[in-house]
């Protein structure tokens, strides 16, 4: 089991309502919600940071790989956050690095990543990653390395 993200390594957050229906038989939100917390946080960024209509915009994101590794259970009704940071942007798609934290943890409940390929809505063939969103991904993204003469 991979070891679990703090939220100083995340720069944008979003307020998660846990509702009844997430918890399982056994008590706690089920696995597959927090793939569902993902595309909220994921989805919600580029919507209100990169302005993307997700009703008729030409490009859309699909998710082509999901992973969550899990540390703590959660449970409704808590109060939870999503972390969302930008660990690849590529011409035509975007890792985010994603992180689940129970409201007043400084370590996260669960983590993983997220690949979206951002594609023409129409014909779903690849296309570049438009400038607006481009940006807003960008601030999410770690600073470029430096050079030791740099520094």
């Amino acid at each position: 089991m991979s070891e679990a993200e703090t939220a100083d390594r995340y720069r944008y957050f979003l307020p998660i309502t846990t509702r009844w229906m997430d918890n399982d038989v056994y008590g706690h939100i089920n696995n597959v919600t927090y793939y569902s917390y993902f595309d909220t946080v994921a989805n919600h960024y580029l919507i209100h940071e990169g302005g993307l209509d997700i009703h008729s915009s030409p490009v859309i994101g699909l998710v082509v790989e999901s992973r969550c590794s899990y540390h703590a259970p959660l449970a409704y009704p808590d109060r939870l956050r999503a972390g969302l940071r930008v660990d690849k942007l590529g011409n035509r798609s975007v890792t985010y690095g994603i992180a689940i934290f129970k409201e007043g943890e400084e370590q996260a409940a669960a983590h993983g990543h997220f690949v979206h390929v951002f594609v023409d809505r129409a014909s779903r063939k690849a296309m570049a990653i438009p400038e607006r969103l481009r940006e807003a991904l960008a601030r999410l993204a770690p600073p470029p390395p430096t050079t030791e003469e740099e520094v």
